[in-house]
């Protein structure tokens, strides 16, 4: 069986649970939730295993299964609407196809270089922000306190900042620089959570300006690791920080 064929069995059989999710007593859902994430993830590992080396483990394999509970958690909070539904589990097959897919070319592009590596990074950039997206908007809408909601950002951000970190350099091991570089991002994400928490805004504005956030930090660094971080693209990742904290200020009903 062919790569490309099992991720397409993988991304049904993943939006075929998460439907079932659905189904599932109040009580033991987000069980059900966690389960599926580690159905994503040992799917992922049996998918790639002919490329997967020992560094995959923790680099390839994470964003499959935070992407798949992450769209579980936001799909729980839908309202009951049918065509919604059907609408988040197209989203979800579709993006589970893609980040395999990118998951793949890290997995071989770790041992050599190929030409669809860029192209990948890319994708899996947007996949980092689309999957922390979902992640805050949830983490907010349980209503937990300000330091809850750092601490739990930090964790989320660190875990899908430090493969996508990775993946820019592709080393073999694990890098003190990579480290330290996600958990100087996942930090300065957690403040800014704690401190937007006060502000009167909406779960969906507080989510928007923290993915933000994340898109400014994440590509300056990924842009310096790449050697690629010159004063036209940081003037540019400035500028979209700037127009978002000045939209997010007028946005808030300081009543």
């Amino acid at each position: 069986m062919t790569k490309r064929r099992k991720f397409i069995i993988q991304s049904v059989f993943l939006s075929i649970c998460l439907f079932a999710t659905q189904f599932v007593e109040i009580r033991y859902r987000y069980l059900a939730i966690f389960c599926l994430g580690l159905l994503a993830y040992f799917f992922t590992a049996f998918s790639l295993k002919e490329d997967l080396k020992k560094i995959g483990w923790l680099m390839n394999l994470p964003l499959p299964a935070l992407y798949t509970v992450a769209v579980a958690l936001f799909y729980f909070l839908l309202p009951e609407i049918f065509l919604t539904r059907i609408f988040i589990l197209v989203f979800f097959g579709i993006g589970m196809y893609a980040i395999l897919l990118i998951e793949n070319i890290f997995s071989v592009a770790a041992a050599r270089t190929i030409q669809l590596l860029r192209a990948a990074q890319a994708v899996g950039f947007l996949m980092t922000l689309v999957t922390a997206f979902l992640f805050y908007d949830a983490i907010f809408s349980f209503k937990f306190s300000a330091l809850i909601n750092a601490l739990l950002i930090f964790l989320i951000s660190f875990f899908l900042l430090f493969p996508s970190l990775w993946s820019v350099i592709l080393n073999e091991k694990i890098d003190k620089i990579t480290i330290q570089y996600a958990l100087i991002l996942s930090l300065l994400i957690s403040q800014f959570a704690l401190f937007i928490s006060f502000w009167p805004l909406t779960i969906t504005a507080v989510s928007l300006f923290l993915v933000t956030a994340c898109y400014v930090f994440l590509g300056i660094v990924q842009n310096h690791l790449a050697g690629r971080l010159f004063n036209n693209t940081l003037r540019e990742y400035l500028r979209v920080a700037i127009i978002i904290l000045i939209i997010t200020f007028f946005l808030a009903s300081w009543g």
